[in-house]
């Protein structure tokens, strides 16, 4: 029998595709571009579900005059749904990584505390909406401090802006008059995987016998602490030069820096150059520094050491160029790396409102299709289709149309793409799935589509007690600490709270249990 082989697709690039396909539509990047360009950078954020939590009345009286004046010019260039489209996403559904604080601009002031432009995202469990917020954010030694007035403070997991993911040195993922250097930040021009050829040294590579499938490659020494980087989609040959931006912005000429490889695995790197006229590279540290000052050095952003997801997807034909968000395409087109990217893949054509769909219904084929802002059998005629739905509700058997009709209400085949939507929050693109799909008139059955949607309206409510300050810790985690029963959801709303690592022990364990309930225990009577 011969062997069939075939490249499968990376996990996380199908991921990418799903989150350039639904997590920021079309819509919003329309809307927010005109707001933006009128000089409207407040409804600009509106549109991309971008909450302002920011009082710049009061970060003039703090700061000074000079400042929020360049504050203000950040915010006009500020591109809400450019930002949106690289936000920091997580495995397998690609919503926003959740309870995370990152800087997007720091401003050095007067006084002794610098300032700097943060967005947030909101935790796991109020997520509801992919929503994320404005703020401002003080350096300084204490949490309380480093929040500026604002008429409604909400509090947050992570106040202090993560050093793994920073965007004040990628000015260029959200800025929109320096979009144009994603191509070369990102290494557009240069091949995939490719390690810069200037490098004085040589990595360590493994034995054949551990990785056969990739002999040739090279990668970080293999280390306990520091595993080898075999995957494309890490950007080895930009870390130099991204790692003397990262350095200079430390205040440090050269040094060492880290790489976080995985969840317990930091790559210890030191940047290092022949003289003034050559360009940087990196080699690992020779000696063992203890955990302590390994954890004190810089961290390489995630921005900076991986490929950009829009790279990988171009590459591997994934998504076309025309797909991408228009910044993101200008500057990819430009650089002509995106010229020959493949179509994206292939999906049939999109089901019009006012398309029949034909159902074979006692020997001939009858069509479907929206009537009256309803769907309803066109081939019936209306009082014989009283009549059987009238026998349906007392127990009759129901023909094929009514049977089609009655399916598509409950599980229609658009539900994974409308689970999608309001997964990414757009509730908007969901409502006109379903809309195109039943009818503006249609009332929702029991079933799957129902309870995505009665899901998602409970899941806001969540995220708006967030917001408000109302609620400030996981909901389960008031029945583990002995809270009261009124803080929690109520049981019958069938809210069940995404397990994350702040869940109390408590909590996770009852969730993860397949135990039998504790009533089934006294059923047996013998």
């Amino acid at each position: 029998m011969a062997h069939h082989f075939a490249n499968a697709i990376p996990t996380h690039l199908l991921m990418w595709q799903r989150v350039r396909e639904y997590a920021v539509p079309p819509s919003m990047i329309e809307t927010a571009t005109a707001r933006r360009a009128v000089g409207d950078w407040a409804g600009a954020c509106a549109a991309a579900r971008v909450d302002i939590d920011l009082d710049l009345r009061a970060a003039c009286d703090r700061h000074g005059t000079d400042l929020v004046t360049r504050l203000r010019a950040d915010l006009r260039r500020l591109a809400p749904d450019l930002l949106r489209w690289h936000m920091p996403r997580i495995a397998p559904d690609g919503r926003l990584r959740a309870g995370l604080t990152i800087s997007l601009a720091r401003y050095g002031s007067s006084g002794a505390t610098p300032l700097h432009l943060v967005v947030r995202t909101p935790p796991a469990w109020a997520d509801a909406g992919q929503r994320i917020s404005l703020a401002l954010w003080e350096e300084s030694g204490n949490a309380a401090p480093g929040h500026l007035p604002h008429p409604r403070p909400h509090p947050h997991p992570h106040p202090r802006p993560d050093r793994r993911f920073r965007l004040d040195l990628h000015r260029h993922l959200w800025d929109s008059e320096r979009s144009g250097e994603l191509a070369w930040r990102c290494g557009a021009g240069e091949a995939p995987s490719m390690v810069p050829s200037d490098r004085p040294y040589a990595f360590a590579r493994p034995h054949a016998s551990d990785r056969p499938d990739r002999p040739d490659r090279p990668d970080v020494p293999d280390r306990p602490d520091r595993p080898a980087v075999h995957d494309d989609s890490w950007a080895l040959a930009r870390w130099a030069a991204e790692a003397e931006l990262l350095l200079r912005a430390e205040a440090r000429a050269r040094g060492a820096f880290t790489v976080r490889l995985g969840t317990r695995s930091r790559a210890v790197l030191e940047l290092i150059a022949p003289d003034d006229s050559h360009a940087p590279t990196f080699r690992p540290l020779r000696e063992t520094l203890p955990r302590q000052e390994v954890a004190a050095l810089p961290v390489l952003p995630e921005a900076a050491a991986r490929v950009l997801p829009d790279l990988e997807l171009l590459r591997a034909g994934l998504v076309a160029t025309d797909r991408l968000h228009p910044l993101v395409a200008t500057a990819l087109a430009a650089f002509g790396s995106a010229a020959s990217s493949g179509s994206g893949p292939a999906t049939g054509p999109a089901l019009q409102p006012g398309d029949p769909h034909r159902v074979e219904c006692r020997g001939e084929v009858h069509r479907i299709a929206l009537r009256d802002g309803t769907l309803s059998a066109i081939d019936h005629d209306p009082a014989q289709l009283r009549r059987e739905e009238m026998l349906v509700a007392l127990g009759g058997p129901a023909p094929a149309c009514l049977r089609a009709i009655d399916e598509v209400h409950r599980d229609p085949e658009a539900l994974p793409a409308v689970r999608e939507r309001l997964g990414h929050g757009d509730v908007a693109g969901a409502l006109a799935v379903v809309e195109g799909l039943l009818g503006p008139g249609a009332v929702l059955r029991d079933g799957p589509l129902r309870k995505e949607l009665e899901s998602a309206a409970a899941r806001r409510v969540d995220h708006g007690l967030f917001r408000s300050g109302l609620v400030a810790v996981h909901p389960g985690a008031g029945g583990a600490a002995g809270g009261k029963d009124s803080d929690l959801r109520p049981a019958e709303a069938g809210h069940r709270p995404r397990l994350d690592r702040r869940t109390p022990p408590a909590v996770r364990l009852k969730q993860s249990s397949r135990a039998r309930p504790r009533t089934g225990l006294n059923l047996s009577t013998s």
